[in-house]
């Protein structure tokens, strides 16, 4: 099967990869249409495919997919030959305490595409369970079925920063989690949304998709100031930090209102200094967030119903044959780009 093949790092190759893969009963086989490259992608791509405990061999890339239904199993109903469907990329062992808890996206065994040694999606066809696959509405492309995953992380955040109806929001970072996170918590509820970045291009797009979503360029101006300023001296009620970046810790905390939440979104490894004091004096909430629970269909409805366009947010498409410069586009990291996007069947 073709696929697109991380060797090692940095080092791509677009060829035919065996696969042993049978259709069970309750799977669907999927050919791609489109799958987009993530930051966790990129990151693989600049570090080569290793495991935790730093064992490498090569992997098929890609996690962020929708195509065609092409093959059911016998036991499938609820989806049809010829069907769009984009896939949640996490599979959970149904017997593991987190499932039964309703926490399956922290079952420490769930098998994840494009995450090492598993492979991911980036191929010409792929079987996957019919319990994570969701049917797009008609009209939907397989483009736009791919940036559900994405959304589904703003999603989640939005979640877990239990929004009102009329709050302000704040999100650290305008990349696509970053905006998948603004746009969810517009649709959640928030009256207005501040994002910041220090790529000018990237809040422009953010700015242009919603009069409420209000750009600030954290290179030229005082994000503490400015939000008290903007908030009359209250600050904001939810918090995102989509970054990832440790520099931002822990000032953007200042920055929140008495009682509010922050959503921890963007992943680090290293550890950053957190302000305990100003916590507790202020009563933060702080959350955290690994992927998603129950956040696909959430994610189609709101672009169904037209509360959330994900199109105006994929800045670069590329043909699956150019998936290779569609890698290294993507790891130039251009500002005026959000989404990458690599087409192989729209």
């Amino acid at each position: 099967m073709k696929a697109l093949v991380l060797e090692s790092k940095k080092k791509l190759s677009l060829r035919d990869y065996p696969l042993d893969e049978k259709l069970g009963s309750t799977d669907v086989q999927i050919k791609i249409g489109a799958c987009g490259i993530c930051g966790s992608d990129i990151h693989f791509y600049r570090d080569g495919p290793k495991t935790f405990s730093g064992e490498e061999s090569p992997m098929i890339l890609g996690h962020e997919a929708a195509g065609t239904v092409i093959a059911k199993g016998g036991k499938v109903a609820d989806f049809e030959v010829g069907d769009m469907v984009c896939m949640e990329p996490g599979i959970p062992q149904q017997w593991s305490r987190q499932v039964l808890e309703g926490m399956y996206n922290l079952d420490p065994h769930v098998v994840f595409w494009a995450t090492p040694p598993v492979h991911g999606c980036l191929r010409e066809t792929v079987i996957h369970p019919a319990q994570f696959c969701f049917k797009l509405p008609q009209g939907m492309t397989a483009a736009e079925g791919a940036m559900m995953e994405p959304l589904a992380i703003g999603i989640e955040a939005a979640k877990k920063a239990e929004i009102r109806p009329g709050d302000t929001g704040l999100v650290i970072g305008c990349g696509t989690i970053g905006v998948m996170c603004a746009v969810s918590a517009l649709a959640g509820g928030c009256s207005k949304v501040f994002i910041t970045d220090v790529k000018q291009e990237k809040l422009e797009i953010a700015a242009a998709y919603n009069k409420n979503i209000i750009p600030i360029n954290t290179g030229s101006v005082n994000i503490q100031e400015l939000i008290q300023k903007q908030t009359d001296g209250q600050g904001c009620d939810v918090l995102f930090e989509a970054s990832g970046n440790p520099k931002v810790y822990p000032d953007f905390l200042q920055c929140a209102k008495r009682g509010g939440h922050a959503v921890l979104v963007g992943m680090m490894m290293e550890p950053v200094p957190i302000p305990v004091a100003l916590l507790q004096g202020l009563g933060i909430k702080i959350e955290g967030i690994f992927r998603y629970v129950n956040c696909f269909d959430r994610a189609i409805n709101l672009v169904k119903s037209g509360k959330i366009d994900v199109k105006q947010f994929i800045s670069k498409t590329f043909t699956f044959d150019q998936s290779i410069q569609a890698y290294e586009y993507a790891d130039a990291g251009h500002p005026s780009t959000i989404k990458v996007m690599i087409e192989l069947d729209p």
